[in-house]
């Protein structure tokens, strides 16, 4: 008699694992190791801001791709700022964003049109209808967590 918990061939075309609303560090460390190209959503000329010192973590500590978003500029860290996600010439694969919780549905929007594969909402950041929708919709998910802590917590020990 065979075990029938013995593990099942993989069908072709079966939904893939999503990141969840609370996913566990093996979740989050797949996601950035398979990430290129991330957007930067509510990116700041203003070095206050916790926006600004990720950003400037993320260029010079990784190799990803950051697309900055922000209608109010047009150039950060020597890189084009576009208006909207979507606006984006590129695939992306995480949208982080650093903007208010009552910001995010619409962000989700964006990122649903852009075709990207997360959404990453940053320390404070916090919409469980939203992070339910886009999971739903296809989209791995992380809320109120920092991308930079992650990365160094995840992928530099």
């Amino acid at each position: 008699m065979s075990d029938s918990s013995s593990s099942q061939p993989v069908v072709a075309g079966a939904p893939k694992k999503l990141v969840g609303i609370k996913p566990t560090d093996d979740e989050i460390k797949a996601l950035l190791v398979g990430a290129k190209n991330i957007a930067i959503v509510g990116a700041s000329d203003d070095q206050a801001r916790p926006v600004y010192g990720v950003s400037q973590w993320l260029l010079d500590k990784t190799d990803y791709n950051l697309f900055f978003v922000n209608p109010r500029l047009k150039s950060l860290f020597g890189h084009e700022v576009y208006a909207t996600v979507m606006d984006i010439p590129e695939w992306v694969d995480i949208v982080v964003v650093f903007r208010k919780s009552a910001d995010v549905p619409k962000v989700l929007e964006e990122a649903l049109a852009a075709r990207a594969k997360a959404l990453w909402l940053q320390l404070g950041v916090t919409d469980d209808a939203s992070a339910m929708k886009a999971n739903k919709s296809g989209l791995h998910v992380v809320q109120d967590r920092c991308i930079k802590i992650e990365y160094e917590r995840l992928l530099l020990l």
